[in-house]
């Protein structure tokens, strides 16, 4: 197993395909993998790389969750219960994802700022409901 996949978020969206072209332009994402669902129309699962990091994600299900917990893709009143943080070397770095993703629709959580624990940080939405942190060290 490699580093990459030693730990990794699972994301459940509405319109998975929509969504690898979405981090594309906002997270500067690459499509690694896209398996379609028999109906044709949604992802039963796909991989994306972003910033050296693998992303997993898929369509929501409805009709297979009687044997299993249902998962579902956040909404306004069901947002997800983590976020997927996303670490960088420099602070400038944080200050252009930031820009380039809500540049692309997503919505400003907390702008990039220097915080008490030596790092820049900022917070997005993206318009599938998921939450993105971006993190990078302070120079010493």
């Amino acid at each position: 197993m490699t580093e990459e996949y030693r730990l990794n978020p699972y994301l459940t969206v509405r319109d998975a395909a929509g969504a690898i072209d979405f981090y594309a332009k906002a997270l500067g994402a690459t499509e690694v993998t896209r398996m379609p669902a028999e109906d044709g129309k949604r992802l039963m699962h796909a991989e994306i790389k972003v910033n050296g990091a693998y992303v997993m994600l898929a369509d929501e299900f409805p009709e297979f969750s009687q044997n299993c917990e249902p998962v579902r893709a956040p909404t306004e009143a069901n947002p997800p219960p983590v976020a997927v943080v996303l670490h960088f070397k420099t602070p400038g770095e944080v200050d252009a994802i930031y820009t380039r993703a809500t540049d692309a629709g997503c919505t400003s959580i907390m702008p990039p700022e220097d915080t008490f624990w030596k790092a820049r940080f900022a917070g997005v939405r993206d318009v599938y409901g998921h939450r993105w942190m971006f993190n990078a060290p302070l120079a010493q």
